[in-house]
């Protein structure tokens, strides 16, 4: 389960340190792919990026294909260096924003790559109240 929230400075090269903790749940190669929602960057383990691209496969095919590409387009299969540092595609590093800090945060199944400059002005705007009246709309 991923959990917390790691600073980490991307360096000339685009590599980013990630988290032992994050490592130990990622294996050995895991998938960097583009978020669809957000300008931040999705981490998962091999096994959960197969969970995630499930549904996808069963849909109608032209439908798949197509999505599937999208995903696929810049998303990353890395293996971190002995000093648990990954290469970021220069496509995704742009995606996210990232200058030079990354914000790696932990999102149960998977984790997320910020620019730290997103990821303050997204935790900025987080409304608690918002999200305490969503999770009592589910009966959380």
């Amino acid at each position: 389960m991923f959990s917390g929230e790691f600073k980490h400075t991307l360096d000339t090269k685009n590599r980013l340190f990630i988290p032992a903790k994050h490592r130990e749940e990622l294996g050995d190669t895991f998938m960097v792919a583009k978020s669809i929602r957000e300008n931040c960057l999705k981490v998962y383990s091999m096994a959960e990026w197969e969970d995630y691209i499930s549904p996808i496969l069963k849909m109608e095919r032209k439908a798949s294909e197509a999505i599937l590409r999208a995903l696929h387009r810049d998303a990353a299969l890395v293996t971190p260096d002995s000093q648990g540092r990954i290469v970021i595609p220069v496509a995704l590093v742009e995606y996210a924003h990232i200058q030079k800090t990354a914000v790696v945060v932990g999102c149960g199944k998977y984790a997320e790559i910020w620019s730290e400059e997103d990821y303050n002005a997204m935790v900025a705007e987080e409304n608690i109240a918002d999200i305490k009246s969503l999770l009592e709309s589910y009966g959380l």
